[in-house]
């Protein structure tokens, strides 16, 4: 679109009859980058470009953002100069000045835009094209008139006014088309449509000569452009039949876009919903200028909306989910309008109630419009409850989740999360425990982590999912989320000890069971055969006594040696139970006559093994005995493989019972871990402590710590 300076005749205005029929979905591109998207746009999401490639690319998008800043120079210079010329607002406006402008600027830089993301799409440089050709027309309105003001040489003036009158009809018949063909992936819908694109290059210049050869000029004595023709008005049956050839180029670019909707996956379709929104509501305001006499010029501003609208559905197309923008927008539409028209009726019904009695008055009026006016904010609450529920209201939401956790406390959470889900219109609320998932309802995607902590320690994550056209949870929503997370909290801890508990008492019984299954077969394997052994010779020796007495007396020395067997078990089993050492000498005593034990290495070194207790106070028998195997234990691993010569056994009690044994011994290394370290583990994690074992700057060093709370 162009036109003439402030006193353009009436050509001006046909000049802009193409732009009537520009109106309709914008060119657009690749979609966002996803695998295949990134393909089609020449781009490898895996692999990568080769080193000669990249460079390309990157030449490429520079050329884009190149041509993209000459286009915003010519707008400042066309602002400029109109400023040079004297113009006004109005001026520069009636000229086009303005719309020119703006539609080369907001083509140009979203051309760039897409040409730099995409830069193997076609359509961002068709738009960088179709932006410079505003851009110019918009450069060349206010030059030429500074041109002619200044008496600037003829041929300057022509030149000027040639470049201008022929800048801008390849936008509208070349450049817009031809992107909406290719829409939004850079091709076309199928081979056959490119006997569609060939006609449009083809056909393009003869609207590029009906706008730029016809023999008017920009001002009433100002020079013609130098490629006119003196003949034009006698083919006026070619610029009717170029007319109807830019309806039917868009026509078939509109064809394709439908074609390509009814194609595509959900991905593109809401590409082309960006494209079909501008369309939209750039058809609302040129449908006037189309068939309204004295519709005004500013109503062409509408058209910039295309360019934003494919750069937004190339780029960023998941910006906003495009169908939820356009159901809101309808519903807020309508529901104005019956709000609206409510409002009036009840304040005319009001006013006429109340003037009946009282008499007219503009007081009583606005006293009126006063008690009616609290209906539009509840009205704006039913608008958000029924797209948020009851996001304005926390309580309501947190007293549905505690009525599904007094409903089922311990398995509730399927319950709880279709609550969360339907107070709220989520399309998707779970829960994950250590990185399980505990309960989920609806479809996930786009899902945000809201963290679950008890006590300072996270417990699990309320995983919610975003509303369509949502880029992350609104403060609203978290604050709804935050007041329900405390209560889940609870719960999931509370779930977790009790599967815990469960868990530790089924390995109650598991190890009481183990352990009888021990002593069962200890008794049944060891000590019952010897004891029945000890009965079979007792009855032998009786039988023998009077008739062979040295053979009894035999019998009565094995029977001896039996017995002792049979004690020996006895008192195995026994310290297997709990070390008598701990009942007869104490823990400390019983560590101090362990360490004299172990007081020689397997070559036969000697090891000095010390044993000191600070303020030890009556420990409980199973804490006694976890002490006594971690410290016996690793003094035994002390003599069998390390070339320590000292060794030292602390024992300190403070607000927990520390085991230390350190040892001199050179490093050899990490210590790889075995039955004897996996056995002092499992005992300090039995009875809630923690165990450390490895090696030290001074030697080897273990180290277990029990909280005195255990017992």
């Amino acid at each position: 679109m162009t036109g003439n300076g402030p006193q353009a005749p009436h050509r001006t205005r046909r000049w802009l009859t193409p732009g009537r029929q520009a109106v309709g979905p914008a060119a657009g591109g690749s979609p966002a980058p996803t695998a295949r998207d990134q393909a089609a746009a020449g781009e490898s999401p895996a692999n990568g470009r080769s080193p000669a490639a990249g460079w390309w690319v990157e030449v490429r998008r520079w050329l884009a953002a190149g041509f993209g800043a000459f286009a915003v120079v010519e707008v400042i210079a066309g602002i400029a100069l109109s400023g040079k010329a004297g113009w006004s607002f109005t001026d520069a406006l009636d000229s086009f000045t303005v719309t020119n402008g703006l539609m080369g600027l907001t083509f140009a830089v979203c051309g760039a835009a897409i040409a730099w993301h995409r830069p193997n799409n076609p359509i961002g440089w068709l738009f960088v094209a179709d932006g410079i050709g505003h851009a110019t027309t918009a450069a060349g309105a206010p030059l030429s008139a500074v041109l002619h003001d200044a008496s600037a040489p003829l041929g300057l003036q022509r030149l000027v006014a040639t470049v201008m009158q022929w800048s801008w009809p390849w936008s509208i018949a070349l450049f817009l088309p031809l992107a909406l063909l290719l829409f939004p992936d850079g091709k076309l819908v199928s081979p056959r449509w490119r006997i569609a694109a060939i006609a449009i290059v083809v056909t393009a210049p003869l609207f590029a000569v009906e706008m730029g050869a016809g023999p008017e000029t920009m001002f009433a004595d100002g020079p013609r452009g130098y490629l006119t023709l003196s003949s034009y008005d006698s083919l006026q049956p070619l610029w009717t039949a170029t007319e109807i050839r830019g309806l039917l180029a868009y026509a078939l670019a509109i064809a394709s876009l439908v074609i390509r909707y009814r194609r595509s996956d959900e991905t593109r379709r809401r590409q082309l919903l960006w494209l079909v929104l501008a369309a939209v509501i750039v058809l609302a305001f040129m449908t006037p200028w189309a068939l309204v006499a004295g519709t005004p010029i500013l109503v062409l501003l509408a058209i910039p909306l295309i360019p934003i609208a494919v750069a937004v559905a190339i780029v960023r197309h998941q910006l906003l989910d495009i169908r939820l923008v356009v159901s809101r927008a309808l519903s807020w539409a309508l529901l104005s309008i019956i709000a609206v028209g409510a409002y009036a009726a009840l304040v005319a019904l009001t006013d006429s109630f109340i003037s009946s009695r009282f008499g007219r008055s503009a007081a009583v009026t606005v006293i009126v419009a006063l008690l009616i006016a609290p209906v539009l904010p509840r009205l704006q609450r039913l608008v958000d409850r029924a797209m948020y529920g009851d996001r304005r209201d926390p309580a309501r939401v947190a007293s549905r989740v505690g009525e599904q956790l007094a409903a089922n406390p311990a398995g509730g959470m399927p319950g709880v999360v279709g609550a969360i889900r339907s107070a709220l219109r989520l399309p998707y609320v779970g829960i994950a425990v250590d990185g399980q998932l505990l309960a989920a309802d609806g479809v996930a995607r786009d899902v945000v982590p809201v963290d679950l902590s008890y006590g300072g320690a996270a417990v699990g994550s309320l995983l919610v999912g975003l509303r369509s056209g949502e880029s992350g949870l609104s403060p609203a929503d978290r604050n709804v989320l935050a007041l329900v997370a405390v209560p889940l909290a609870v719960a999931i801890h509370a779930i977790r000890l009790s599967t815990e508990l469960q868990t530790s008492r089924e390995r109650l019984v598991a190890a009481r069971e183990e352990e009888r299954r021990r002593l069962r077969r200890d008794l049944h394997d060891g000590l019952g055969p010897t004891l029945t052994g000890v009965a079979f010779t007792a009855d032998a020796a009786a039988n023998l006594i009077s008739v062979d007495p040295s053979r009894a007396s035999e019998l009565l020395s094995t029977l001896r040696t039996d017995t002792r067997v049979a004690i020996a078990d006895v008192r195995r089993l026994v310290d297997d139970l709990r070390p008598p050492a701990l009942d007869e000498l104490g823990l400390v005593g019983a560590l101090q006559q362990r360490a004299d034990q172990l007081s020689w290495r397997a070559d036969g070194a000697s090891v000095s093994v010390s044993v000191s207790a600070e303020g030890l106070p009556a420990l409980p028998a199973a804490l006694e005995v976890a002490a006594y195997r971690i410290a016996t234990e690793a003094l035994t691993n002390v003599v069998r493989h390390s070339r320590a010569t000292v060794a030292v056994l602390a024992l300190r009690c403070g607000t927990e019972l520390e085991i230390e044994i350190t040892d001199d011994g050179p490093p050899n290394g990490a210590w790889k871990p075995g039955v004897g370290l996996q056995a002092m583990h499992e005992r300090a994690a039995e009875l809630g402590g923690t165990f450390k074992a490895g090696p030290s700057p001074s030697g080897g060093r273990v180290h277990a710590s029990f909280p005195l709370v255990t017992s």
